[in-house]
């Protein structure tokens, strides 16, 4: 793997970012804690593993591009990107307060490495795949990393950004659907009929494949592969566990809404074997 990470550290590491995402959480008393969790395995192996970045260089042309459409699991992002160099991790501690950078929802080049300012579901995607094809138009080489939630496809835009992605043959994209099983109010399969979702990217024209999204080894896996030769952008459909790594979250849709306690925080990282 690039940069040294072994399997081992790149699990160290989203130990580290989940027990600072729930720390974050409770310090700023802010929701969407399930949703940032689900996601953290999925964040290491794009940002350890995947991205040719350098956070000593945020804006270089010639870098990767990720967008994190689910702009309500923002905090995982911040510790990410923080871990990853970006910025200083003790500016974590500002998550959510006045005048701090670190919004709640990402505000445009807040912090160096974020990429677009999201949180009204449906519009990563698209501008993912404009990115794609502004670079192709400049004689870039650069890939971009769109990752959705489930419930984000809902979303009519994300279909006809999906027609357009495989029209164009934007090969150097690919979207990772964090299918956690859950949105705001329900079962995702049962508000929408979502399933079968890796049929449904193949059909509007992408190439598609389904992994373990707490696998990291068959995240970098499928995440090096890109683009993967057919021409065609790529569809990973990550399936996953909201909550994931504290036990009493996981696969609770109660940690949509409510933050924990400083009891919780402390249980939390006992789990994480951060205590």
């Amino acid at each position: 793997m690039r940069d040294g990470e072994g399997l081992e550290e790149l699990d160290r590491i989203a130990r580290e970012i989940r027990g600072r995402v729930v720390e974050m959480s409770h310090r700023a008393k802010t929701p969407h804690l399930g949703s940032a969790l689900s996601c953290v395995d999925i964040l290491v192996a794009v940002y350890w593993a995947t991205l040719r970045i350098d956070p000593r260089n945020p804006r270089d042309r010639e870098r990767d591009r990720f967008i994190l459409s689910k702009g309500h699991a923002v905090s995982a992002l911040y510790a990410a990107l923080a871990y990853r160099g970006f910025f200083p991790v003790a500016q974590l501690e500002t998550f959510n307060e006045a005048g701090s950078a670190l919004a709640e929802q990402p505000s445009p080049a807040c912090v160096a490495g974020l990429e677009l300012a999201t949180g009204s579901l449906g519009h990563g995607l698209s501008v993912g795949l404009g990115m794609a094809f502004a670079g192709r138009l400049a004689g870039l080489r650069h890939r971009v990393v769109v990752l959705m939630s489930d419930g984000e496809c809902n979303e009519g835009s994300v279909w006809e950004a999906a027609l357009l992605g495989a029209s164009l043959k934007l090969g150097q994209v690919a979207t990772i659907v964090d299918y956690n099983k859950w949105q705001a109010t329900g079962r995702s399969n049962e508000i929408m009929a979502l399933a079968p979702l890796r049929e449904k990217w193949e059909a509007f024209g992408w190439s598609a494949y389904e992994v373990d999204g707490h696998d990291l080894k068959a995240l970098v896996q499928v995440l090096d592969n890109v683009p993967d030769g057919s021409g065609k952008p790529v569809a990973v459909v990550a399936h996953t566990v909201k909550g994931k790594g504290v036990s009493f979250m996981e696969d609770d849709n109660n940690w949509h809404y409510r933050s924990p306690t400083a009891e919780e925080v402390r249980q939390a990282r006992i789990e994480l074997d951060l205590a």
